[in-house]
């Protein structure tokens, strides 16, 4: 269609007589980050944001930024230098400089220097003279509250805006521009100290106990130091090899670790409780999820029948304390319980060959009590 826009009639520009094919000629864009590429050019209506800034380049590299007219302005009044402009670029305000005349700084207030109000005034002095709406800013420090927005609202209304755009610095996690904030001082980490495990000693007692799994019969002796404390576990399968012997033997080696090393018992079968495999079992109308949850819950029998394994035995826990270190001519021996049946037997010289529960000494012979292997 030629001629006039279809909405001229009635429009002011009719009024006053002039005909436009374009029912709007003027506006103010968003340019803040487009007039980059224009080189020294301003932003549209919006002050400074900052003077001087850093940029982010590649590779992690920062290059310091000065807007030019301000750095005209201070090599011509000679009060310009590199550290000066470094200073302003990490946060610095020029305002509270002393060697920067006070005219200079009236003039070149950076955008969070400037109130509200007179950014929105700035706005509708603009807005009076452009067709479509104006692209500003209205900058608010991170302080601003909820009545702070919406008085700049009402103002802006009363003074013909056809729109504002506010924005509490800080608001976001990311923002378009940004001032360098001075880094905080990092305080010194404190070093968390490394627990290193206790040594063993020759002679230490305990109990080996039997359970079902998926997997086969499950030896597991846990062993406690003179002082009744929980000190090392080692774990077979009957008759097993290759992986889940090994895997058992692993499983064993880092609880005795964290054991020795202090870690609560208790810690170590939430840990182990409950984990599951494709091949459960039945013990005593309980299901055994798999080894690590067999483990778990034999660790947990020993820790609420500590007391009582200790009342039952031949040893009260004075005596425990009394148990001396006593070195043994060729293979090194441990000696404690073996808990089968709910009998107690002394005399623990090794571990089986054939099932790896205990070995005992009865009758001039090694013993064990579980699969019948013999030696004498």
């Amino acid at each position: 269609v030629r001629g006039e826009f279809p909405a001229w009639r009635g429009s002011v520009w009719e009024k006053r007589g002039i005909k436009l094919r374009n029912a709007t000629l003027t506006t103010i864009a968003p340019t803040g980050s487009i007039s980059i590429i224009a080189g020294p050019t301003s932003t549209g209506i919006e002050p400074f944001y900052a003077l001087c800034y850093f940029r982010n380049v590649l590779e992690g590299e920062r290059l310091l930024e000065v807007e030019p007219s301000f750095e005209y302005v201070a090599k011509e009044r000679g009060f310009y230098s590199p550290r000066l402009m470094e200073r302003i670029a990490n946060g610095e305000s020029i305002q509270t400089m002393k060697e920067i005349p006070a005219d200079v700084k009236r003039i070149f207030k950076t955008a969070l220097e400037i109130e509200a109000p007179w950014h929105i005034k700035m706005q509708a002095t603009f807005q009076e003279w452009t067709d479509n709406a104006v692209s500003k800013t209205i900058n608010f420090p991170n302080s601003a509250k909820v009545e702070d927005v919406k008085e700049a609202y009402m103002l802006a209304y009363k003074l013909g805006c056809k729109g504002i755009t506010v924005y509490r610095d800080g608001s976001r996690t990311h923002q378009v521009l940004t001032r360098e904030k001075k880094r905080p001082v990092k305080e010194e980490k404190k070093e968390i100290p490394v627990y290193q495990p206790k040594p063993r000693p020759e002679v230490i007692i305990g109990t080996t106990t039997k359970i079902t799994t998926g997997c086969g019969n499950l030896y597991v002796t846990v062993n406690q130091d003179k002082q009744g404390n929980f000190f090392e576990v080692f774990i077979q399968m009957g008759k097993a090899g290759g992986c889940a012997a090994s895997q058992l033997e692993a499983i064993g080696r880092l609880i005795s670790l964290a054991l020795r090393a202090g870690v609560d018992i208790k810690v170590i079968v939430e840990q182990l409780k409950g984990i599951r495999c494709p091949s459960p079992s039945w013990v005593n109308g309980k299901k055994i999820f798999s080894c690590a949850d067999a483990i778990a819950r034999i660790l947990e029998k020993r820790i609420k029948d500590q007391k009582k394994l200790i009342e039952n035995s031949s040893f009260s826990q004075g005596c425990l304390s009394e148990v001396k270190e006593k070195e043994i001519v060729g293979d090194k021996e441990t000696v404690g319980y073996e808990e089968k049946e709910g009998f107690f037997h002394k005399n623990i010289v090794g571990v089986c060959p054939e099932c790896g529960s205990a070995l005992i000494h009865q009758e001039g012979c090694l013993v064990c009590n579980t699969c019948g292997y013999s030696k004498c």
